[in-house]
């Protein structure tokens, strides 16, 4: 009886929580000036009472007793076209989740919106026409773990109030307005970000020397195209390995240390900085600008004993002694260039006199002082100094890609790669090789122009090259929708996912097999993958499928750039072990689940390496499950998951993935991909389908030609 008297008095509060949360809401809408997409067509004043049903509107348990008021926890309204400002009213105070990317709101950025709602979690409005300062308020976010203010127009410092935020995670500012210096303490107050993008802004200032302290930081530090001075803190090179730091487009000047996360890097990492000198850029440093070996030594040169610095020129005998020593030193170097000359001379007066038939030998290795060794010969040591491109439409030339909007893509041992956008709006991916040297470079043409001129509707197409001893690059068409594994599992730290419906995946399964049958039986080089994961099928704008990363295992092992050979399985077995599953990271990462069997037994990959691979990514597609499953008491890879299942007699709903279950009229279908899946993934090498095989296969589901 006490029990149902509380709920009784908990049910008012409930629906006056929610109808006040339904008001703020009605006064968001209220500021939305066009709505073209009809998102806010269903919040009705009349249901505000419970707005739990309304378009992009979360609910879920409030703090009350017990949590048995419901309230709104988050608003969801990406891409939406909305039109308008945001209110000075408040939001309702229960809500964790904003996010308003990619519309089209405008105005400042009121303090009173957001600091009613003391436990926000995320707050994304990326994309939208906010000009104004940053307010201070956020400070007082104290959950605060996302903020994504990028691609706005906002202006005024960054207040220091934000390092109140200790729970910050996230922090993205880029493509702003923002200028002045980063708080003092900028690490210590967010010591738990974890990504870091303050890029094209106009932020001055030394480059905090306590950013090295943020060990949490994950993939790129973006502090590109501002005008950050002074010189690079070595303690930057105290962050992780794996983060790659751009600090392009500024005023930095001096030496770059090279140390821990600044060392091997390549000069994409630097450039736009006139200033900066050393490795790996070709400007050297002047012994002024070098630090000193020796910290004790003053930069005078002096010895460093009272009074010392009081003569700071040199004594007369000194001087004396300096030029002697370069008198002789002349006389030296022209006796020895007097010595070779003569040896040359008379080598080749020997030739002329020879046998007959010799049309003026060649002088041997030993006819002079300086001769080259044979094995060294121009074409194996030739530097381009442009792009050579691969087909008729690339008309830019490296300086042009260098002046380009650049954006870090993903890194991964193999290299970096980067979107550039050019000056004409021609967006391309760049990837970076390594800094090996230049015996290997007619290997490496042969080998790239190859790969050029493979051409398919489903693989990305490489463009141009570049290849000089600083720099190697490989220019191929930008594919804009990411990878196929974020299409399938959600980007990590993304609010909302819209899982792929059942059409929209076997398109993709199809294009994938036709591009794989393309490689294996019509190409130049009748190519093997080797290394097919979702990460590498990018989707176009139309969720298309392009293959990409064929052939770029061998291209790395040329130019010096990949950590390991296809033949050091120990290598790929650590590798493997120890690297996490970035974006774009070729031959490492959940590798193991991909590969066939066999491939930790041979040394050389095979077409039926890539019919397992993508049989994985099929039931990957088919389940919506992770290539490794976890179960209550173990842990097995998706295709032994799978055919657990089936020893099991376990029902299909049980194995399709459950997103898919409005589509249950293609349901024969759907198991039909799963029996061609479970072909792909035969242990025995023999017994797997071709590629070939597996396209008209799956053309047949749908009827498709």
């Amino acid at each position: 009886m006490v029990l149902l008297l509380l709920l009784l008095l908990a049910l008012p509060a409930a629906a006056g929580g929610l109808a006040a949360d339904g008001q703020a809401l009605l006064a968001f809408k209220a500021a939305v000036l066009r709505d073209p997409e009809g998102a806010l067509a269903d919040w009705d004043a009349s249901t505000a009472a419970d707005p739990c049903a309304w378009n992009g509107v979360s609910c879920g348990a409030g703090s009350g007793a017990g949590g048995a008021d419901r309230r709104v926890v988050a608003l969801s309204l990406p891409r939406k076209g909305l039109v308008g400002s945001l209110p000075a009213s408040p939001l309702p105070a229960s809500l964790r989740h904003l996010n308003l990317r990619s519309n089209r709101l405008f105005g400042e950025l009121p303090a009173p919106l957001l600091s009613a709602a003391a436990g926000l979690q995320s707050v994304v409005l990326y994309g939208n026409e906010l000009y104004g300062p940053i307010p201070p308020e956020l400070g007082d976010l104290p959950y605060l773990q996302i903020l994504d203010l990028s691609s706005n127009s906002l202006n005024g410092t960054l207040p220091p109030a934000i390092l109140r935020c200790r729970r910050l995670r996230s922090l993205a500012l880029g493509w702003n307005n923002l200028t002045g210096a980063l708080p003092q303490g900028f690490a210590r107050g967010l010591s738990a970000l974890e990504h870091l993008d303050l890029s094209h802004n106009r932020f001055s200032g030394a480059v905090p020397e306590d950013i090295g302290n943020l060990s949490r930081l994950e993939g790129t530090v973006d502090l590109s195209h501002n005008q950050f001075s002074g010189q690079i803190p070595a303690s930057l090179g105290r962050l992780p390995e794996k983060v790659y730091i751009d600090l392009t487009y500024n005023n930095l000047s001096g030496p770059i240390p090279q140390n821990g996360a600044l060392e091997n890097r390549g000069p994409t990492a630097f450039v736009g900085n006139p200033g900066l000198c050393g490795p790996p850029l070709k400007n050297p440093c002047s012994p002024d600008a070098m630090p000193s070996s020796n910290p004790f030594v003053p930069k005078d040169g002096g010895s460093g004993a009272p009074g010392a610095g009081k003569n700071k020129g040199l004594g007369k005998v000194a001087i004396v002694a300096v030029v002697l020593s370069d008198v002789v030193g002349i006389l030296i170097i022209a006796l020895v260039f007097f010595y070779c000359y003569w040896r040359a001379v008379s080598s080749k007066e020997k030739g002329n006199g020879g046998a007959a038939g010799s049309k003026g030998s060649r002088c041997g290795k030993d006819c002079g002082c300086f001769s080259r060794d044979e094995s060294a010969t121009p074409s194996e040591h030739t530097e381009q100094y442009d792009l050579v491109p691969l087909d008729q439409q690339v008309r830019f030339d490296l300086d042009e890609l260098l002046k380009a909007s650049a954006f870090v893509l993903g890194k991964s041992g193999i290299g970096i790669v980067y979107k550039v956008v050019l000056e004409d709006g021609l967006t391309m991916a760049v990837r970076r090789l390594g800094e090996g040297g230049l015996q290997r470079f007619k290997e490496f043409q042969t080998e790239v122009e190859a790969i050029g001129k493979v051409r398919h509707p489903s693989i990305v197409t490489l463009r141009a090259y570049y290849w000089s001893y600083d720099e190697k690059l490989l220019i191929y068409d930008y594919i804009p929708n990411g990878s196929l594994s974020a299409a399938i599992h959600g980007k990590p730290g993304t609010m909302t996912f819209t899982p792929l419906p059942w059409d929209g995946r076997l398109k993709i399964m199809q294009g994938v097999a036709k591009g794989l049958s393309f490689l294996h039986e019509f190409s130049p080089k009748k190519y093997v993958h080797g290394d097919l994961r979702p990460n590498n099928v990018l989707l176009g704008s139309n969720m298309e499928p392009y293959i990409s990363d064929f052939g770029l295992g061998r291209l790395a092992n040329i130019a010096g750039g990949s950590p390991f050979t296809q033949s050091d399985h120990a290598g790929i077995e650590k590798a493997q072990s120890q690297q996490s599953d970035a974006s774009v990271s070729p031959l490492v990462g959940k590798g193991s689940c991909y590969q066939a069997p066999e491939a930790l037994k041979t040394l050389k990959p095979s077409q039926k390496w890539d019919v397992y691979s993508y049989g994985v990514i099929l039931l990957e597609m088919i389940t919506g499950r992770s290539p490794v499953v976890l179960l209550e008491t173990m842990q097995m890879d998706l295709v032994q998951w799978v055919q657990f299942c089936i020893e099991e007699k376990k029902p299909s709903a049980d194995v399709l993935d459950p997103s898919l279950a409005r589509d249950s009229e293609r349901e024969d279908e759907m198991i039909a991909a799963l029996k061609v899946a479970l072909a792909c993934v035969q242990a025995n090498p023999e017994r797997r389908p071709s590629m070939r095989h597996v396209a008209e296969t799956l053309d047949q589901l749908n009827g498709s030609g």
